[in-house]
């Protein structure tokens, strides 16, 4: 059972693209039907393969953004300069449009409604989508586990999800930081979080959160440096990065 378990993340899936979703100008969410999905995780995340014409092909691995329902998972993509998967995914891509997908990938970077820890989450860009995954897996198993997000984006109009964390399910703890463009009247200048606001805005130490991170990999390497400056455990700091 357990072969045939690795056998199935491993094999190419055909998906149609059932809905698209714009999240922000260059951001786009797309609802894929995939017969014989076998579920996933909160972030987990899947690879995603297109093959042009002449029969080459490109591969790329996106999170997925939402929990397991039946047959269909959602991907959202963050169009990159000159990203040739990320292009057509973002914008080039119709409804009944097919690609291949695989997976899912990865146990480590998860949460489970079975835990009952607090957790900390703490984003850069589109590293927001799997932890996105997380804050909704924690609504649909109506868990009242306390979560924390603290989200870095360069202007409010790159937030990604941005109606639904206006109006977060079951008391999430929301705070941004913006790193090139704040709102009007916004208490903090631009910059990248630092010491001070994670102080003042993470769980601290003594109340043993596991702290998810995802983003750049630099911007996860500084986070995940602040938290454990901060007195956190390393052990319970999960990482996922990209770039």
């Amino acid at each position: 059972m357990a072969r045939a378990a690795v056998l199935g993340r491993l094999t190419w899936r055909v998906a149609t693209v059932a809905a698209l979703r714009d999240e922000t100008s260059t951001a786009r969410t797309l609802v894929l039907d995939v017969p014989g999905w076998p579920g996933h995780l909160a972030g987990q995340h899947v690879d995603v393969r297109l093959t042009a014409e002449d029969g080459y092909t490109a591969v790329r691995s996106y999170s997925v953004a939402a929990v397991g329902d039946g047959d269909r998972i959602e991907v959202t993509v963050e169009q990159v300069e000159d990203g040739e998967v990320s292009s057509y995914l973002a914008g080039v891509a119709e409804v009944g449009d097919l690609v291949e997908v695989r997976g899912p990938v990865g146990g480590w970077f998860v949460w489970e409604p079975e835990q009952t820890e607090p957790v900390q989450l703490v984003a850069g860009g589109s590293g927001i989508v799997p932890l996105m995954a997380m804050i909704r897996a924690r609504a649909a198993a109506q868990r009242a586990v306390p979560f924390r997000l603290l989200y870095s984006a360069r202007t409010p109009d790159s937030v990604i999800y941005r109606p639904e964390l206006l109006t977060p399910v079951g008391g999430l703890d929301v705070t941004y930081a913006y790193t090139r463009q704040t709102p009007d009247g916004w208490r903090r200048p631009p910059g990248r979080i630092d010491a001070t606001l994670v102080a003042e805005t993470t769980w601290p130490a003594e109340f043993a959160p596991t702290s998810y991170v995802c983003g750049p990999t630099a911007f996860v390497e500084a986070a995940a440096g602040l938290l454990t400056d901060a007195g956190h455990d390393p052990a319970s700091i999960r990482t996922e990065r990209f770039g």
